[in-house]
This record gives structure tokens, C-alpha cells and sequence, in this order.
């Protein structure tokens, strides 16, 4: 009989730390609903303390998604904890992640604090938490360069003080599984209160190894991973996800553990991450990458063919990846559009189909074969996180190696129409200056990506960029196979989103200067 490992999911909080990675409130919402159905057992939807924009996703979050434990995370000081409550309190399993630094060079350099002081924080964070709320997760940072007597006396007070998981963190990524194994076994045979909790593990992949080291703590005991879909992170990143529990999944032979998560979903949040992030999956990443289940080399093709058992560990359908024999095309009507949605796992309203048949109906004119590939990228392309301020109507770019390049651009606002003409160092980004000139916004590009999608010439192509406004990051995604039409409209969909956020920024000034009428003001207490 195989033990359960509970599936943390961190892609909201320490995923979305990753530079260029950062959601807004409707985007992380759609990824939490995901997350859901992908059924990982808690969600850690944000650090509340960080930003009023974070506590609101994480509040938004803890009232809307009801199956997963949702957690917040907290410094070990009451102001952070009464905030992460505050956030979560609404949530049908809510969760209070508190966490302190442990290794000497932590305290030292960063915190400037002893030992004892670290442990009397912890103590009085873990009890402030625990008489909020009955789930209470208790983290080491830098636990793997931590002295291990001093570790297991932090966390045997933690559990006696009202912690329910401990987390053992590989904070930079710098234990291999030799010494990670051998150091948790170790640590917990030290900790007398142990059978009082479940123990965690949340690696990080500076050396490549985040995968390796979570399945080694779980084979010394671990009964929690903390991860991310896709493996998004701080630096190089996180455990991934979908490599532990398609490891365990597929490994039944070796690893006597199992998870709650349905796979099938994996390649849907995949997706839906890149799409929200802007960070595509490199093509060759286990699981998800579009080369995890492409086959080549003739020897591969011909084994494959045969039985794929030849090359192939799981099936593409295991993941979420389906082949059908359901060719769409321009002649393809509503009911079958609706019916091949269906087996990608898409349950459409009258509403979003007659948005995705629109969209449908206009690629099929420009190209002769979709895939189910496209078709998902219409659906994310069609996710509106925010309304649009301005949409694309016009665009038309030229460029070349011999002359200057040149934009025109009109854009709608309403009932309002606007053109502007601009040059630039290449089509995109003179529609790029020619939007600025319309929007009156100055946008930095920071990073711009273009992905095909599906394959042909005529392949589907998705942008992603990130671009500066104000000193501040937004990203935008737009798909089409036309790049200059993605490109624009990318773009366009970075400034609604800056146009979006300043304003909610004014709307709240507002409310904040005008006393609302029948209501009593409040000086905030700073509680």
C-alpha cells in the first residue's frame, strides 16, 4: 500500500517571484481555478504583507477556490501574521506559513540576530498563528546549511507550540541527494515531538537537482513537496511539479508513494502558466516540453510505431496531451468545435464558444490544418483577465534590410478611433512607438518571444513580451499567424494592464479621500 504525498503548490508565491513572472489579481484567480482542478492539496497564494495587491489576490483567492488548504505566507512578527490571516480567514482550509532564517550566515548577515533570539521568534510566530487558525506550517529557511542540533530545536519547539508541518527548506539549491537524504533522516530522528507532524521539503534548482532532492526527502520521510508547475521560481527556479508526480506515477515499482493530482491536467496548467507568465516552456522540458513525446530519429519512429512502450515511459493522454483523429478545419461547425473542446477538456458556455468559433473561423481562413494545439491557444488568447481600454483595428508594418521601417496603427477606445504612424529599428518596434504615441504611454521592452505553436509554415505563432511602464513590469501575450497582428496586439495587451492597475490605484485614492456616507472612518491601527 503506497503512502500519500500532499502536493504544496507555491507557482502563486515563490513562483511568481520569478523575474517577469508577476500576475495580476484576475490572472493569479485563473491559475488558482486551475490549480483546483489539477487538485494539488494547498495552494500558497501569496505573502500578504508584500503588497495590498498581493493581499487581494490571496483574499480573492481563499473566498473562491473552496477544495484546495489555501495558504499565505508570513515573517515570523505579528504584523506579517495578522495580515496573512486577514487574507485568508475566508478560505474553507486556510493555512498560516510562517518562516525564519536558521543557518549562521542568515543570522548573521541578513537578521543580525542570535540563535535564541531566531528561536524565541519562532516560538511566538508559530503560537500568534496557531490561535488564529488550526493549520499551521512552520519554514527554516536555509535549512540544508542550518547546524542540525540547533534545527531540531527550533522545530521541536515549533510542534509543541502549535505547528502542524515543518518545512525543511534547500533554500539556494546547494545540497545533492547523498547529503539531502542522509540530513533529514538524521534531523528527524532528533526531534521527539515528530509523530505531531507532517514534514516538508521545498527545493530549490541552482545545481539542477530540485527534483532529485524532494524524492530523496520523501524517501527519508518527507510527506510534503512544495513545488511549482513549470518549475518557475526564484533564480533557477523550483522543484517542478509535473516531474514529481509523473515520477511517482510512473515509477510505482520503485517509489511505494502516490499523489492526489490528476495528471490529465498537468499539460493544461502548463499552458495556462506559460500564457499568463510569459514564460514558455523550454522545448525539451520533461513532461510538458513540445519535445517530450516528439519522436525523430528513424530507429525511434519505427520502434514507436510498433509498440510505444519502445520510447515512450507514459502516453501523451496521461499528461493531458491528446491525439485525435478529429480533424478541424474552415468547414468544421459549431458542434463539432464544441465537441473537440470537450475532449481537450474545455467545457464551453454559449458565450465562449460563439468568442472561440469567431476566432476558429478566422484562422481556418489562413490556414489549411488546425491542431489541437491551436485550438488551446485560442482559449488562452481569449482569456480576458482585464478589459481592454484599447483594442487593435488596424495594423500594417514594413521593414526590411534596405530602408527604414515603418508602422500605421489604429487602435479603438469605444467608439474612438485613432491612427499613428511611426518608425522604427524593425516593424515591431515602430508599432510599438506608434501605439506609445496614441496610448501617451512609454513603454521599455524588456524581453520579446515568439513561439510557434503547432507546426507548417502556417503554424499559429504566439508573442510574449515584457515591458516597462513607470518602473513597472507587465507582461502581454497575443497569438495569431500573422506575428506583426500577435505583436501589436501583445503589446496592446501590456498597456491595458497598465492602464488597468492605475485606475484601480486612482479609484482607491478616491474612496480613500472621500468618506463614504452612513459609514464610520477608521484610522488604520497598523495591526
Amino acid at each position: 500500500m503506497s503512502e500519500k504525498v500532499f502536493i504544496f503548490d507555491t507557482s502563486l508565491r515563490d513562483g511568481e517571484q520569478s523575474p517577469g513572472c508577476s500576475m495580476n489579481l484576475q490572472e493569479k484567480l485563473a491559475m488558482a481555478h486551475q490549480l483546483e482542478r489539477l487538485n494539488v492539496d494547498i495552494i500558497e497564494a501569496g505573502f500578504p504583507i508584500a503588497s495590498d495587491g498581493d493581499f487581494e489576490a490571496v483574499q480573492a483567492i481563499a473566498t473562491e477556490v473552496r477544495q484546495p488548504t489555501i495558504a499565505a505566507l508570513a515573517r515570523t512578527n505579528r504584523a506579517d501574521i495578522m495580515r496573512a490571516w486577514e487574507a485568508i480567514k475566508m478560505a474553507q482550509k486556510p493555512r498560516i506559513h510562517t518562516f525564519i532564517a536558521t543557518s549562521d550566515i542568515h543570522l548573521e548577515f541578513k537578521l543580525r540576530k542570535s540563535r535564541s533570539e531566531a528561536l524565541e521568534l519562532a516560538i511566538e510566530a508559530v503560537k500568534t498563528a496557531r490561535d488564529l487558525c488550526s493549520d499551521v506550517e512552520f519554514s527554516a529557511e536555509d535549512a540544508t546549511r542550518s547546524d542540525i542540533d540547533y534545527l531540531a530545536e527550533i522545530f521541536e519547539a515549533a510542534i509543541e507550540n502549535g505547528a502542524t508541518t515543518i518545512n525543511i527548506p534547500d533554500t539556494v539549491g546547494y545540497t545533492v541527494p547523498q547529503e539531502y537524504g542522509p540530513f533529514i533522516e538524521k534531523l528527524l530522528s532528533k526531534i521527539a515531538n515528530r509523530d505531531q507532524a507532517v514534514f516538508s521539503c521545498h527545493c530549490h534548482d541552482d545545481l539542477g537537482l530540485a527534483v532529485a532532492n524532494s524524492l530523496v526527502a520523501v524517501e527519508n520521510g518527507c510527506r510534503q513537496v512544495e513545488c511549482t508547475v513549470n518549475g518557475i521560481g526564484e533564480r533557477a527556479g523550483n522543484a517542478s511539479l509535473e516531474e514529481i508526480v509523473m515520477t511517482m506515477h510512473t515509477r510505482k515499482d520503485r517509489l511505494a508513494y502516490h499523489t492526489d493530482v490528476n495528471p490529465e491536467e498537468i499539460y493544461r496548467s502548463s499552458r495556462l502558466l506559460s500564457n499568463l507568465t510569459g514564460s514558455s516552456v523550454q522545448s525539451n522540458k520533461a513532461i510538458v516540453g513540445k519535445n517530450a513525446f516528439a519522436h525523430e530519429a528513424g530507429i525511434h519512429q519505427d520502434g514507436v510505431l510498433k509498440n510505444a512502450l519502445t520510447y515512450e515511459i507514459m502516453t501523451p493522454q496521461s499528461v493531458g496531451i491528446i491525439s485525435s483523429t478529429l480533424v478541424m478545419g474552415k468547414h468544421s461547425g459549431r458542434h463539432a468545435l464544441s465537441k473537440k473542446f470537450e475532449e481537450l477538456g474545455y467545457q464551453l458556455d454559449k458565450e465562449e464558444l460563439e468568442r472561440a468559433y469567431f476566432f476558429f473561423t478566422k484562422l481556418a481562413d489562413q490556414k489549411k490544418e488546425i491542431y489541437d494545439e491551436d485550438l488551446i491557444a485560442i482559449i488562452q488568447d481569449g482569456i480576458k483577465t482585464i478589459p481592454d481600454t484599447y483594442k487593435v483595428n488596424y495594423v500594417q508594418a514594413s521593414g526590411g534590410n534596405q530602408e527604414m521601417s515603418s508602422a500605421v496603427v489604429r487602435l479603438e477606445k469605444g467608439e474612438e478611433l485613432f491612427v499613428e504612424s511611426a518608425f522604427g529599428d524593425g516593424p515591431v518596434d515602430a508599432i510599438y512607438k506608434a501605439v506609445d504615441q496614441i496610448t501617451g504611454m512609454r513603454g521599455r521592452l524588456l524581453n520579446y518571444s515568439v513561439n510557434s505553436v503547432s507546426r507548417g509554415k502556417d503554424a499559429l505563432g504566439e508573442v510574449f513580451i515584457h515591458v516597462r511602464f513607470n518602473n513597472r513590469s507587465y507582461s502581454g501575450k497575443a497569438a495569431s499567424v500573422d506575428v506583426i497582428d500577435a505583436s501589436a496586439r501583445a503589446y496592446l495587451n501590456a498597456v491595458n494592464k497598465a492602464f488597468y492597475e492605475k485606475k484601480g490605484e486612482v479609484e482607491n485614492e478616491s474612496e480613500a479621500a472621500s468618506p463614504k456616507k452612513g459609514k464610520v472612518q477608521h484610522k488604520a491601527t497598523g495591526s
